[in-house]
């Protein structure tokens, strides 16, 4: 028996990397006074088709959908924004200080191919400002991502900037892309033929149909006075932060919900767009696509499964830290109540571990070796009524002979 295609086990080394990118995420989210939240693997499949788009691959292709036994269509969620919004609404977030700084890490779901660094259940770092149409908190979240991706210490990331548009400029934009590529049709393969019609913005990043786009309209020349107000005042304010970024008029998100400022980080490793170790936007309408007010928001998506692959791509080391700084080890039968104790008491100053099983001293001692415990805390049964145990600091070999009442000021230091 095998986990299913796509999915995967991430063991205890590999979980040493993933809890530095993900103590990072959380430390500078809060630093800029984020809050997180939990949102639910399931929701309503409504959610997140009408949230997310009836044109997306995700939409169309992706999505883990079923009936429950009351009938009602759920799905996996495979993405966190639109759960954020309705736990911004269903929460009563609206009614508190705005906008409301949210964030969230946990697992997405989407029925794509697998291949290197794309996985059926991935991972995500999510940030949500829900309540304030400022471009600052555009920029604040780009400030976020690029600051996140820096405390890692990746190198080879740059940010892809644009500006998409909105309600008001976008159809005359969605005209030109149309009038450009409705020739072009029969030599567009079928998904792209479909988006043509539902939504020509998707065509800017279809994996298939690439060329095209080249000479497509630029949306940037179709932006209205308040877009690009907007755009302009984002790039004032990642120019005043150092932040450096790359203007790309083809960028588009692949999630229907995005307007006006759109944005990815791209790893020279890892190529373009369809590579891109995460993203985001502005989404100003989607509260009211889903039926509530209509309330501005911006957020980004970063790919934890890429971005701790990027690490080791780029040979940052993180040594996983030893299960424990104790090891109890008995040397006889009989002892494990006594081993037990020790564990115990050395878990009021140190993590500890108690080895129970049956091996002789010297399995044992290998083990603890493996380990990468720094004490051993040996005794036999003579030690176990006498109270004491030998303790053996690993790196330096010393042992001495400590008593349980003062095992925590011996591995106090």
């Amino acid at each position: 028996m095998r986990a299913t295609r796509g999915v995967r086990d991430i063991l205890p080394p590999e979980r040493a990397v993933w809890q530095v990118a993900e103590a990072a995420a959380a430390a500078i989210a809060e630093r800029f006074g984020y809050q997180e939240i939990e949102t639910p693997i399931i929701e309503p499949a409504e959610l997140v088709e009408r949230g997310v788009g009836e044109s997306t691959d995700v939409v169309t292709k992706e999505l883990y959908k079923f009936q429950d036994p009351g009938k009602r269509w759920l799905v996996l969620r495979p993405e966190g924004t639109a759960g954020a919004v309705r736990a911004y609404f269903e929460g009563h977030l609206n009614q508190g200080p705005q906008p409301a700084r949210l964030y969230l890490m946990g697992p997405m779901f989407r029925h794509d191919r697998p291949q290197a660094g794309r996985y059926r259940q991935l991972y995500q770092f999510d940030v949500e400002a829900i309540g304030d149409d400022s471009p600052a908190y555009d920029a604040e979240v780009i400030e976020i991502a690029w600051n996140w991706f820096k405390d890692l210490g990746l190198n080879g990331v740059n940010l892809q900037l644009n500006s998409i548009g909105d309600a008001n400029c976008r159809p005359a934009y969605r005209q030109a892309l149309l009038d450009y590529y409705r020739p072009l049709k029969d030599k567009l393969d079928a998904d792209c033929q479909r988006r043509l019609e539902i939504n020509p913005l998707r065509l800017l990043d279809c994996k298939t149909d690439a060329k095209y786009a080249a000479e497509a309209p630029k949306v940037t020349d179709y932006l209205c006075d308040e877009c690009r107000a907007a755009f302009a005042e984002v790039r004032r304010l990642l120019d005043a932060a150092g932040i450096e970024y790359r203007l790309n008029p083809r960028l588009v998100r692949g999630l229907d919900y995005y307007t006006r400022t759109a944005f990815e980080f791209w790893h020279e490793a890892i190529g373009g767009a369809q590579n891109a170790l995460g993203g985001g936007g502005r989404y100003d309408g989607l509260a009211a696509e889903l039926g509530w007010p209509a309330t501005p928001a911006v957020g980004f998506a970063a790919g934890l499964d890429r971005t701790v692959a990027m690490m080791h791509e780029e040979g940052i080391e993180i040594v996983a830290k030893p299960p424990a700084d104790v090891l109890v080890v008995s040397d006889g039968p009989d002892l494990a109540v006594a081993a037990a104790e020790v564990g115990r008491i050395s878990r009021q100053v140190r993590p500890a571990m108690v080895d129970f099983s049956d091996r002789s001293l010297k399995a044992k001692m290998r083990a603890a070796d493996r380990f990468g415990c720094r004490w051993v805390a040996i005794f036999n049964a003579d030690e176990a009524r006498r109270k004491v145990v030998q303790l053996r600091e690993m790196a330096s070999g010393e042992q001495r002979e400590v008593a349980w009442q003062d095992l925590p000021e011996a591995l106090a230091s």
